[in-house]
């Protein structure tokens, strides 16, 4: 359980700092079921895959309600101990989890500083894109879609959650974006190379506006997670292959902690 939520705290967390854009249905000429016409959403509902090439990997379904600055997600992380999915709510500066196997069960839970959801509903609304420098970029069109992939090599990149000052290496970092037809987020893919190890991040929008009532659980079914045991757990050698660009990290550990 532990390993599930930190794992779901990065996602989160990461996802709320890259999060951008790829199509459905890049090919279809027909109205862009996405658009928003330049209205910030409410609600979306997004999947999301993170994966590692040391075989560290989370696939998950989120619905966020940027309203309440809530979110909440089903997250599939196969581990040696489990397989089941788990059950993931974000609120209130708090973390949730259960079993999904265990409908009944208890849900265990643990602080986390919840960051700026309807900030991000502003940027999937039309991406500042323009303002990203320093990458070789390409633009791809396709239907009511354009791609935009972001290339630069000699990063400095470090593990997100491994001693930094040990682990620091160059690498390389390869980012798409695609807007739909009012400029609109519909996915985004962050890939981060170095000479021994791959982190790649997708995002994908599936839907925006949905209704997205998201609860908290009862405080007489909670269970503290301890904080001791998560740590060692984020300094692990599988969390510590997850890599990231120097400049993002500070960022993405602040929102964590």
């Amino acid at each position: 359980m532990a390993s599930i939520i930190a794992v779901a705290a990065l996602a989160l967390t990461v996802t709320g700092i890259v999060l951008a854009a790829t199509d459905p249905n890049p090919a279809e000429l027909g109205r862009d079921p996405l658009a928003l016409y330049g209205y910030p959403p409410h609600s979306a509902n997004l999947a999301l895959s993170l994966s590692t090439s040391s075989g560290l990997g989370l696939n998950a379904t989120l619905t966020v309600n940027f309203l309440d600055n809530r979110a909440s997600a089903l997250v599939s992380y196969p581990t040696v101990v489990s397989t089941s999915p788990v059950e993931i709510t974000m609120a209130d500066n708090r973390l949730y989890a259960r079993s999904a196997d265990v409908s009944s069960g208890p849900w265990y839970d643990t602080p986390l500083r919840t960051p700026s959801l309807f900030g991000v509903s502003l940027e999937l609304t039309k991406p500042d894109i323009y303002l990203i420098s320093g990458f070789k970029e390409s633009v791809s069109k396709s239907g009511y879609s354009t791609t935009y992939v972001f290339r630069r090599k000699h990063v400095v990149l470090s593990s997100l959650f491994g001693p930094s000052k040990r682990f620091s290496t160059l690498g390389s970092v390869r980012w798409s974006i695609t807007v739909g037809s009012q400029g609109e987020a519909s996915a985004s893919t962050l890939v981060i190379f170095s000479k021994h190890a791959t982190t790649t991040l997708s995002v994908k929008v599936l839907s925006y506006n949905q209704p997205a009532t998201i609860g908290v659980p009862p405080t007489s079914s909670l269970r503290a997670l301890p904080l001791s045991g998560l740590e060692r757990l984020l300094k692990s050698q599988d969390f510590a292959s997850l890599l990231i660009p120097r400049g993002l990290m500070s960022l993405s550990q602040t929102s964590l902690s």
